[in-house]
C-alpha cells in the first residue's frame, strides 16, 4: 500500500517537475529572443542612439554687425570682454574663494548674493559668472594669483561697446539681456535662449536686430551621462551680423552736441535733397554703455528723476508747438487757396478783435502796415491771424501735411510721434465740440492745438528750400531692400523726391521773406545771420508758449522769460537752411523753455549750419568722384 502511495507521489513531482522546467525554458527563450533582437537586430539604431546621448550640439552666438558713420567711423562696435566665472566644485567653500577675489578687485554685495544663489540652483561644474568687462589690469592681476582662487576660471568674449558714449545714444541705442517679454514677442530663434545673449532694445540696435545679430554657429561636443563637456569634437563658427552705415556725419554730431551744451534741447541737420540725417542731438543723453553692462539703481533713478528727460528722444518724441515757424506754412496755404496775393497788407496797431475777445501781437505798439514778406521777417501776429481767417483751418491743415507735419516720417527708429495738425473734422471727432475762429486765430500762428516734432520741421524746411520736393528722412545708408519687421519689402536705395505741386511764385515769396529774417534790416533774427560771403542763411525764428498770458499780467506787467520758473518759460524754435542762392542743407532747433527763439534758438541753428557747410559731407561724393 505504502510503496503504490510512494510511487503516484513520484510521479505527480517529476510532472511538475517538467512543466515547471518547460515553463521556465520557455521564458528563458522568450528573453534570448528579446536580447537577439535588442543586441543584433537592432544594434545599429541603439548604437547610434547612444552616440547622440553621449554627443552634444550647442550653438554659438555670432559676432553682432558693426555700426559705422557716414565715413567709417564705428558708432557701435565689439570689444574683448575679460570675465570671470566660478566652478563649484572646484572649490571648498564658495564664500572663502570670493573673499579673496574682493582682495584683488572689488566684488559688489549684488554680485556676491547673485552667485551665492546661483550655486545652489546650478549643478557644481556649470560656470557662474561673477564679474563682466574687466579692464586689462584687473585681468591680469586675478590671472598671476588664480593658483590661490579654487573655482575661479578666466574667460575672454565679446560685448557690445559704444566708443561715442552719449553722443549716439539717441540714435544707436543700446542691447541688453533677453528678458521674457522678448522671448514672448519676437519670432523664435534658438539664439535667444542662449545664456548671456543679447538683443537691441532700442533706437538702431533695435529698429535692425535681425540684421545685426548674426548668424548662430555650432560646436559638436562630447559629455558624460552627467552633462559633464569632455571635450569639443568639432566647431563651425556663425556668420556675423551685418554691419550698418549711418547718414550721420560724427564730427558735425560732436560739434552740435558740444554746441547744445547743457540746455533741454534737440536739433536735426538734414540733406535737403536726398534726405540723410546729418545730425540728430537730443540733450542731454546718456551713456548707453551702461545699460549694456547693467546700470546702477542710483544711475538709473537719476536718469528717471531728470527734470530734462534724458532718455527720451526730443528729435523725434518731443511733440511742442512751432510757434512763428509755421508761419510759412499758413501763408503758403492762403497764397495756394488765392485768398491773398503777394502784395496783401494788414495793418498792426498791437492786437485784433474777434467778437468780444482780444488776439495780441508779439509786439505790444504794432508793426504798422505790412505786406507777406515783411509780414514774415517781423513775425507779425497780427497779418497771420487775418489771413488765417481768410483761408481757413482745412486749408492749412491740408498744406501742412504735404510739408510733413501731423504724420510720422517713418525714420529708422521706434517712438516717433506724429505730431498734430488739427482740424474742423478733428475737432469735432476727438473733442466733440465745434471748430471756433479763435482756435483759427491760434492754428495761423502755431499755437492752440498744434504740435510738431523737431524732425517734422527740419523736414518740413528741406521740403521748402529745395523748391516743393517730398524729400524723405533717412538714418541708414541705403541697402536696397531693407529688413525690418515693419517694412521688409521697402526699397530705398532710389531717391524719389516727387513734385507737392506748390506755387514756385508762392514758393519764392516765403523763401524771401525767411531771408530777410537773417538778412533783412527789421529781421527778427539779424542778429544771427551768417556773414560768410556764399553761405547766407535764411530761416524762421518761433516763440511758443506753454502756459497762456492772462488779461491781468497784460494790464499790469508780463514777466520776461528769465523771470519765470524755467517751467513756464516759452520753448526757443528757429528753422534754416543755406546757403540760400543755392540751398543744401536744413536745420531745426529748439530749446526747451530757452524763451525767445529769435536770441536761443537762431545762434545754435546758425553756428551748426556754419559747421555743416564748413565740413560739407558732400565731399564724400566728391572724394569718390576723384
Amino acid at each position: 500500500m505504502s510503496t503504490a502511495r510512494d510511487k503516484e507521489k513520484a510521479r505527480l513531482f517529476t510532472r511538475r517537475s517538467l512543466i515547471m522546467a518547460g515553463g521556465q525554458a520557455a521564458l528563458m527563450s522568450v528573453l534570448a529572443g528579446r536580447l537577439y533582437y535588442l543586441q543584433v537586430l537592432q544594434s545599429d539604431e541603439y548604437t547610434m542612439m547612444a552616440n547622440e546621448n553621449r554627443m552634444n550640439m550647442r550653438l554659438l552666438a555670432p559676432l553682432r554687425g558693426r555700426i559705422v558713420d557716414r565715413f567709417g567711423q564705428e558708432v557701435a562696435s565689439n570689444r574683448q570682454n575679460y570675465r570671470v566665472v566660478l566652478i563649484r566644485e572646484q572649490t571648498k567653500s564658495v564664500e572663502e574663494t570670493l573673499d579673496r577675489l574682493s582682495d584683488l578687485v572689488p566684488v559688489s554685495n549684488a554680485d556676491r548674493a547673485r552667485v551665492l544663489k546661483e550655486t545652489k540652483r546650478k549643478r557644481g561644474f556649470v560656470p557662474i559668472p561673477v564679474m563682466e568687462n574687466l579692464s586689462w589690469d584687473e585681468f591680469s592681476r586675478i590671472n598671476v594669483n588664480s593658483p590661490e582662487l579654487p573655482g575661479i576660471q578666466l574667460d575672454v568674449g565679446e560685448t557690445r561697446h559704444y566708443p561715442y558714449k552719449n553722443l549716439f545714444a539717441h540714435i544707436v541705442g543700446y542691447v541688453g539681456s533677453v528678458s521674457e517679454r522678448d522671448l514672448q514677442n519676437l519670432e523664435p530663434d534658438p539664439l535667444l535662449e542662449l545664456p548671456g545673449f543679447k538683443i537691441g532694445k532700442n533706437g538702431i540696435e533695435k529698429y535692425y536686430d535681425l540684421s545685426l545679430r548674426g548668424t548662430a554657429g555650432t560646436s559638436r561636443v562630447e559629455a558624460n551621462a552627467y552633462g559633464r563637456v569632455i571635450r569639443e569634437l568639432n566647431r563651425q563658427e556663425g556668420s556675423a551680423g551685418d554691419d550698418l552705415e549711418l547718414t550721420i556725419d560724427v564730427e558735425l554730431q560732436k560739434y552740435a552736441v558740444e554746441r547744445m551744451g547743457t540746455e533741454s534741447a534737440a536739433a536735426v541737420i538734414i540733406d535737403i535733397h536726398t534726405g540723410d540725417v546729418l545730425s540728430m542731438v537730443s540733450v542731454p543723453s546718456f551713456d548707453p554703455n551702461s545699460f549694456t553692462t547693467g546700470i546702477g539703481i542710483e544711475e538709473w533713478k537719476g536718469l528717471q528723476s531728470n527734470p530734462k528727460h534724458p532718455l527720451s528722444n526730443k528729435a523725434i518724441a518731443g511733440q511742442y508747438p512751432p510757434g512763428s515757424t509755421f508761419k510759412m506754412i499758413v501763408a503758403l496755404a492762403a497764397l495756394e487757396a488765392g485768398v491773398i496775393s503777394s502784395d496783401h497788407k494788414v495793418f498792426c496797431n498791437g492786437s485784433t478783435k474777434l467778437g468780444r475777445h482780444k488776439f495780441h501781437c508779439w509786439k505790444r505798439g504794432g508793426h504798422g502796415k505790412l505786406n507777406l514778406r515783411s509780414a514774415i521777417e517781423q513775425s507779425c501776429d497780427v497779418y497771420f491771424y487775418d489771413i488765417a481767417k481768410k483761408v481757413g483751418v482745412d486749408k492749412i491743415a491740408e498744406m501742412a501735411n504735404r510739408f510733413g507735419l501731423g504724420n510720422k516720417l517713418d525714420l529708422d527708429l521706434f517712438g516717433e510721434k506724429s505730431g498734430l495738425i488739427p482740424s474742423t473734422e478733428w475737432k469735432q471727432a476727438v473733442r466733440g465740440e465745434r471748430w471756433q475762429g479763435g482756435d483759427t486765430f491760434n492754428v495761423g500762428i502755431g499755437q492752440g492745438y498744434v504740435l510738431t516734432t523737431p524732425l517734422q520741421l527740419a523736414v518740413m524746411t528741406a521740403r521748402l528750400a529745395n523748391g516743393g520736393k517730398s524729400v524723405e528722412p533717412r538714418l541708414v545708408k541705403p541697402r536696397g531692400s531693407t529688413d525690418t519687421d515693419e517694412n521688409p519689402d521697402e526699397d530705398r536705395s532710389e531717391i524719389k523726391n516727387e513734385d507737392m505741386g506748390v506755387s514756385k511764385a508762392a514758393l519764392r515769396m516765403v523763401l524771401g521773406g525767411m531771408f530777410d529774417v537773417v538778412n533783412g534790416t527789421k529781421g527778427t533774427a539779424r542778429a544771427s545771420k551768417i556773414k560768410t560771403e556764399g553761405w547766407e542763411m535764411a530761416g524762421k525764428s518761433g516763440t511758443a508758449q506753454v502756459r497762456r498770458i492772462s488779461k491781468k499780467e497784460r494790464l499790469s506787467r508780463v514777466l520776461k522769460s528769465n523771470e519765470r520758473p524755467w517751467e513756464y518759460r516759452d520753448h526757443a524754435l528757429f528753422v534754416a537752411y543755406a546757403p540760400f542762392n543755392n540751398p543744401r542743407y536744413a536745420v531745426s532747433v529748439i530749446v526747451e523753455h530757452g524763451g525767445s527763439g529769435s536770441k536761443v534758438a537762431a545762434p545754435i541753428a546758425r553756428d551748426l549750419l556754419e559747421e555743416v557747410l564748413r565740413l560739407d559731407p558732400a565731399r564724400e561724393k566728391e572724394a569718390d568722384d576723384a
